[in-house]
């Protein structure tokens, strides 16, 4: 008897763990990130080198307005060079409505019994009353230094050396999911939640739509919303424009807490300067799921420009909907030439 009952629990667990995982597939299904053909490549353009620009006609190179020549003083000596300035594919956002969903492995963490204990599993309805709702995002940071993975300019000493790792989930962050705690993080955010602030995020959008955004008015994310609350609360409607405007305050909540490094304003500043608020110019984003995009989209751009068929109802392929990942191209700004020791 007692051998029938240990065989029927093992029976049970078994039906009990296929049915999580079962769960968890159905919430979060995709393939992998393909380095090569997810990627859009020609995101690394507009490119400068030694004053000489190429690529990309009328956009601008990161760090156009400086000097062809550069000098550096570092640990090892003087590094007398030529600037270059280009767009890095150095970086991977997950913004999604299922609570550990991870496009870019191809698989979830999640259950419906997991998701069920989440705050941001909690979501409110915005989208017309389909079955996609928001109202709390998850985010993941990776660092992803595609370059080095494919293993090319490795010698290029402008080229991040880090290793591929998931930097940072807000399901584990608690400020992420509460609004109070958030305020912590980001106290100005009472001075732009009048109309009169948020009416100057129009001149963002105008900007942002053929052009880059306006970095002084770093509470507005264009047509992607405020950039407050620095979480995952939204109240733009438009999924595209929602997820990516996430992304962004994914950067912006970054850069607040000192983690995220700018790679555009000092040229001889290898890992980059610490900004407590982001600048918006300097970073551009690419769609890679649920479908692919071919544009490098700067902050704020309206998605009709760049998103349209890039979330399907049914998902694309074996991506699901509503979970996107999000190619970030970063400006970086070095200086490359001899060192005198």
């Amino acid at each position: 008897m007692l051998i029938k009952q240990i065989i029927k629990l093992l029976v049970l667990v078994s039906f009990a763990v296929f049915g999580l995982i079962n769960d968890a597939l159905a919430i979060c299904k995709g393939s992998p990130i393909n380095p090569v053909t997810d990627t859009c490549w020609s995101c690394m353009f507009p490119a400068r080198f030694g004053g000489y620009q190429f690529g990309r006609g009328g956009d601008v190179a990161p760090g156009e307005t400086d000097s062809p020549i550069c000098g550096c003083v570092n640990g090892t000596g003087i590094t007398m060079g030529f600037s270059v300035g280009f767009w890095e594919h150095a970086r991977l956002i997950e913004t999604v409505k299922d609570p550990w969903c991870m496009p870019a492995m191809g698989a979830g963490l999640n259950s419906g019994s997991l998701n069920a204990l989440m705050a941001g599993s909690h979501r409110t309805q915005v989208s017309g009353g389909s079955s996609s709702d928001y109202a709390s995002q998850q985010a993941h940071y990776y660092i992803y230094p595609i370059w080095m993975l494919l293993n090319l300019f490795s010698d290029f000493p402008c080229i991040e050396k880090d290793p591929f790792d998931v930097a940072y989930m807000t399901e584990v962050d608690p400020m992420w999911n509460d609004d109070t705690l958030s305020f912590i993080l980001n106290p100005e955010a009472l001075l732009f939640g009048n109309p009169i602030s948020q009416l100057a995020c129009m001149a963002d959008t105008i900007a942002a739509t053929p052009s880059t955004p306006l970095d002084p008015l770093f509470w507005c994310q264009g047509a992607w919303g405020s950039s407050y609350p620095l979480n995952g609360s939204s109240t733009v409607t438009n999924p595209t424009n929602l997820n990516a405007g996430i992304a962004s305050r994914m950067l912006f909540k970054l850069s607040r807490e000192m983690i995220l490094y700018d790679t555009a304003i000092n040229n001889c500043a290898q890992k980059g300067v610490l900004q407590p608020i982001y600048v918006k110019s300097h970073y551009r984003l690419q769609i890679a799921k649920p479908r692919r995009g071919q544009d490098c989209v700067p902050i704020g751009r309206p998605d009709f420009l760049w998103g349209s068929g890039k979330n399907p109802p049914m998902g694309a392929g074996n991506n699901s909907p509503d979970n996107f990942l999000w190619v970030l191209t970063r400006a970086r700004t070095c200086c490359v030439g001899y060192t005198f020791k």
